[in-house]
């Protein structure tokens, strides 16, 4: 019998099913398949299964799920030269077109024409195998496991968000929010030397989870006076964080990876003149935004999307060496065959939820 290639397929707005397709065949030689054998679960996947869009990237035909992945290599084209059959590789879940001016400048992340995984109209990669240009692929030594090569994808992201912030040895930075992406950038922050690294987040069990992860210390805000207007309330919670962990002035790096107004406002009042803000989460579209205070403090304001160049080695490199352990984020595991419950338990956000893995089809 000829083999068959499971696959989780999104249907439509919350429809999904498995389905037995056709093993896909290399597109061109520089390509390689890879046999995945284990996938991380991405608010993303689960936004797309909820509501069918994200911005302008919109549901308009099925799509396979799933885009943090790692496995082995079962076939290559006759142009790649970087990988063999037999080897295990990390893969960077988006291939931009290579031609215009972002890629030629080394921020791909910016291509119009990527095809990235589970990104409509592309397939994404829980399915048994995965076609995927040769050299966005990123073999991973023996001791990382598959679950630490699917989750190099998260820690790229966050190697990502310090590059744009510039971060640097020595500085003091504050990372709102403490779940996957806040806690790996936690850790990157403090894999590169920052002297003070600070977590920020409502829950208790996440905050206690970041600092034994990544964070040299974490602080939960108070629920606001309800009196109180909400930004000047946002200020206090700065000021009181500022206060409390001796940053002076304030922190030399803010990292906001919530998306929540009050975290974003916070952000603001609590960055030092002349220091970096960068936002890398996403809530609502449109939120109040101190921007006098950005202004008089001559904040540098960035925003950050995905991964450049050298960003994915970067994270190779960090977990291999063991600086970053992204293994520590996982709180469930799952089959394949149960990769409907695992999004039903993404969906839910229960505070004791991290990382959610599903292995592949053996």
């Amino acid at each position: 019998m000829a083999e068959i290639n499971p696959a989780f397929v999104l249907q439509k707005v919350k429809e999904v099913t498995f389905e037995d397709r056709d093993v896909p065949k290399l597109r061109d030689e520089h390509d390689v398949r890879v046999h995945i054998e284990q996938t991380g679960i991405c608010g993303s996947d689960v936004h797309y299964w909820q509501r069918g869009r994200i911005g302008d990237f919109i549901l308009n035909s099925p799509i396979v799920l799933g885009h943090e992945s790692a496995g082995t290599v079962v076939e290559v084209g006759s142009k790649v030269k970087n990988l063999k059959v037999g080897d295990r590789v990390a893969i960077e879940p988006g291939v931009p077109c290579r031609h215009c001016d972002y890629c030629r400048s080394g921020a791909y992340n910016l291509c119009a024409d990527t095809v990235f995984a589970a990104t409509p109209p592309w397939d994404g990669t829980l399915q048994k195998y995965y076609i995927v240009a040769g050299d966005y692929c990123y073999k991973i030594p023996d001791h990382m496991t598959a679950e630490d090569g699917a989750l190099v994808e998260p820690v790229a992201v966050a190697v990502q968000i310090c590059k744009v912030a510039d971060l640097r040895a020595g500085q003091s930075v504050l990372v709102f929010g403490c779940g996957p992406i806040g806690a790996l950038c936690q850790a990157v922050a403090k894999g590169y030397g920052a002297s003070k690294v600070i977590g920020v987040d409502i829950s208790k069990s996440r905050a206690a989870f970041a600092e034994g992860f990544g964070a040299d210390g974490v602080f939960i805000p108070e629920k606001p006076d309800a009196s109180l207007d909400p930004v000047d309330a946002s200020r206090a919670t700065a000021e009181r964080i500022v206060d409390h962990f001796g940053l002076g002035e304030g922190a030399d790096v803010v990292l906001e990876c919530t998306g929540a107004a009050p975290c974003i406002q916070a952000g603001v009042f609590a960055a030092k003149k002349g220091g970096t803000y960068v936002q890398a989460g996403m809530g609502q579209e449109n939120v109040v935004f101190p921007i006098t205070t950005a202004c008089i403090r001559a904040l540098n304001i960035k925003g950050s999307i995905r991964y450049t160049t050298g960003c994915y080695p970067q994270a190779v490199e960090l977990v291999a060496s063991g600086k970053v352990k992204p293994r520590a984020l996982i709180t469930h595991r799952f089959k394949f065959e149960q990769s409907l419950e695992a999004f039903e338990v993404v969906k839910k956000a229960s505070e004791d939820t991290l990382k959610v893995m599903i292995a592949g089809v053996q």
